[in-house]
Parts: C-alpha cells; sequence; structure tokens
C-alpha cells in the first residue's frame, strides 16, 4: 500500500515538474498572448456586468446602488409581446436559410474550386470570389438594390429580356422575397472568404492518396467523395457547430440596410428589435433583456450541438 502511494506521489511530482518545465520553456510565447488575454477580458466579459440593467429599471445618471430591481420584469414584458415572436420568426428564418446556404455552398465551391488544375485561373476565380467580402455591407447594400431595381436593374432587364415576366418586380417592396434576397447577397458576399478555410483543409491531405485512387481507377468525383470531403470532416463539424451558436445572431446590417417600411414584417430581427424597441426609446432594460436572451439561447445551442457531433461524430470544439 505505501509502495502504491509513493508511486503515485513520484507520477504527480514529475507531471507537475513537468508542467512548470513546459511553462518555462515556452515563457516568451505566454508573455505575447498576455495583451490579447486582457483584451478579451475587457472587451468580453468585463461588460457582462452590464447584464444587471436588465434585472433594474434603469436610468442613466444613477449610481448602480440606486438603481430600482425590478427583477424578471423585463423578460416578462418581452414574453408577452407578440411582436416579438414575429421578430423571432424572422430571425430564426434568415439564420437557418443562412446556415444551410452559407454551409453547403462554400465546402462545394472549395470542393469544385480544388479540382482546377490551371493555377492562374483558380487563383483568378479566387481572388475574385472573396474580394465582396471586404466590401462594406452599405456598398453591398446599395449593389443588390441598384441589381434589384425597376429601374435599370441587370436582374429585371435580364427577366425582360428572356420574357420570363412581362414587367418589373419590385423585389425590395414584397416582403415574402426578402429572406431570399437577404440569404442570397450574404452567399454572394461570403462564400469565397469563408471557402479559404475549406481550400487550406484540403491542401492538408496527402497527395499520394489521390495517387493511389487514380491508379486504382477512380473518377475525379469519387475522389472528392471518398478522400477529399472525409478529409476536411473535422473543419466542416467544427464550423458547422461554431454557426450553430450564432444562429440566432445573424446581425442587423443587412436587415437595416436592404430593409424597408413595406417589408418591416420580414426584415426585423432581434437585433434591430432590441435597438428600435431597447435604445432607441431610452428603454436600456429592455434592450438588456432582448440581449440575454439571445446570448443565452445561443450559448444552449452551441453546448446542444457540440454534445450531438461529440456523441455521434466523435468532433468537437470543447
Amino acid at each position: 500500500m505505501k509502495t502504491i502511494t509513493l508511486n503515485t506521489e513520484n507520477v504527480y511530482t514529475k507531471r507537475k515538474k513537468s508542467v512548470w518545465r513546459e511553462l518555462g520553456n515556452q515563457k516568451y510565447l505566454y508573455y505575447m498572448s498576455v495583451p490579447f488575454v486582457l483584451w478579451v477580458f475587457v472587451f468580453q466579459y468585463l461588460p457582462l456586468w452590464g447584464w444587471t440593467m436588465a434585472f433594474q429599471k434603469y436610468r442613466p445618471g444613477v449610481s448602480f446602488f440606486e438603481q430600482k430591481w425590478v427583477g424578471f420584469e423585463h423578460f416578462r414584458t418581452l414574453f408577452k409581446d407578440d411582436h416579438f415572436y414575429q421578430v423571432l420568426r424572422n430571425t430564426l428564418a434568415m439564420s437557418f436559410m443562412g446556415l444551410i446556404a452559407g454551409f453547403i455552398v462554400p465546402v462545394v465551391f472549395a470542393l469544385l474550386l480544388n479540382e482546377v488544375r490551371v493555377q492562374a485561373l483558380k487563383r483568378f476565380v479566387q481572388t475574385v470570389s472573396y474580394l465582396p467580402h471586404f466590401v462594406s455591407w452599405v456598398v453591398a447594400a446599395g449593389i443588390v438594390t441598384k441589381m434589384l431595381s425597376t429601374d435599370g436593374g441587370i436582374v429585371n432587364d435580364i427577366l425582360l429580356g428572356l420574357n420570363l415576366i412581362d414587367q418589373p418586380i419590385q423585389f425590395m417592396a414584397q416582403g415574402n422575397l426578402f429572406w431570399g434576397i437577404v440569404t442570397g447577397s450574404d452567399i454572394w458576399k461570403e462564400t469565397g472568404w469563408n471557402a479559404i478555410i475549406y481550400l487550406a483543409a484540403i491542401s492538408g491531405i496527402g497527395p499520394e492518396l489521390y495517387e493511389a485512387a487514380r491508379v486504382d481507377g477512380a473518377s475525379r468525383l469519387r475522389q472528392m467523395w471518398h478522400i477529399t470531403l472525409p478529409g476536411i470532416r473535422p473543419t466542416i463539424i467544427v464550423l458547422l457547430i461554431m454557426s450553430i451558436g450564432h444562429l440566432l445572431g445573424t446581425g442587423f446590417e443587412k436587415q437595416f440596410l436592404l430593409g424597408n417600411h413595406l417589408v418591416i414584417d420580414y426584415s426585423e430581427v432581434l437585433d434591430l428589435y432590441a435597438l428600435n424597441y431597447g435604445l432607441a426609446m431610452g428603454r436600456y432594460s429592455f434592450g438588456t433583456a432582448i440581449n440575454i436572451f439571445n446570448s443565452v439561447i445561443s450559448l444552449i445551442l452551441l453546448f446542444a450541438a457540440n454534445g450531438i457531433f461529440k456523441r455521434f461524430t466523435n468532433e468537437s470544439i470543447m
């Protein structure tokens, strides 16, 4: 019994020494990481103190201890508001459409681009595809609006030229088309950029696997299905889990810039709801309650998706 205890203590001591030795050997790397850790703490964790506003009847200019505490009153108001559920519907609809399209299209694009053998053409296509990512949504929304315009819009001109329609369609005035317009705009803007990480993962697959497949007579489609896709599977799953965690965080720039009063029933999302009915009306506590709901649901979705994928695919981010 004493021997077992001594052996356990020796193993623990050796592990402790090895940890400190590793810290000592990599101390400069840890020193370099300190500014980034401080940045994350100051801008990501410290603002969580502001969540206390959701449980107060917050008044600007009044000290923290003089604020009136109201408990879950703002959350009850939120869940009793019928407009909130309409906004939640819009958020979930655009988020799911963006998740499916924004996940499948970059993967397919990366697979097809990887099969291009002319390097000059491959670099040209890749450069052109990710350039829209660097364009602000203000400019991108202007381009999309002009393309869909009834006055000289290229989309209406093509449809009229092909005799598919008799008169121009007012795309930006039809609410039932808004979700598709936002999803299509996001795909155009982000596909090339999102495909970069998949192309990087593909480049890490050993070329000997493709050579062996070609010797066995596998076509390019077979190579993509049996070698490329399994090779980037961990990357796909990790990015999918992270995308699910941000499902409600669809943002507000696209909806704010592309939307108008004619399609507001379809364009308003949670972030716009918090802006319009929280900050704009001076209801800071109510706006904070909306953001807390958004963050909590996103956290639940992240852990749920991570647990499901970890159980069935043995891939996870935690």
